[in-house]
């Protein structure tokens, strides 16, 4: 079973920055793809990044301003996050996909989930 815990959420006015971490249970860190995706309030859950065998990928109203990356070291995921908007507000969520399978920003793509860590950006 893989476990996912998410931090580094929180509320910063427009233009700030945040970095969230998702730590990954150790034995199931790789080789597995793992991304990023948000769910705001009567919206559907989104992909916003995602790292498959070392290639990133982002959603188009991220980029520039996201970048994702991992420590393997510390099994740690990132989603550093520049030039915030009042629109990234969200619940965000790290995922990791089964073994051995791409996965991109497709949510139904990934098996694993954490519980989520709150993003609030004002205007």
């Amino acid at each position: 079973q893989v476990q996912l815990v998410e931090s580094g959420g929180g509320s910063v006015q427009h233009g700030g920055s945040l970095r969230l971490s998702c730590v990954v249970s150790r034995y199931t860190y790789s080789p597995y793809s793992m991304g990023w995706f948000r769910q705001a309030p009567a919206k559907g859950r989104e992909g916003v990044a995602a790292i498959d065998d070392g290639s990133t990928f982002y959603a188009d109203s991220v980029k520039g301003r996201f970048t994702i990356s991992q420590d393997n070291a510390k099994n740690t995921l990132y989603l550093q996050m520049n030039s915030l908007k009042p629109e990234d507000t969200a619940m965000y969520y790290c995922a990791a996909a089964a073994p051995y399978t791409a996965a991109h920003l497709v949510p139904h793509d990934y098996k694993y989930w954490g519980q989520g860590t709150q993003v609030t950006v004002s205007s």
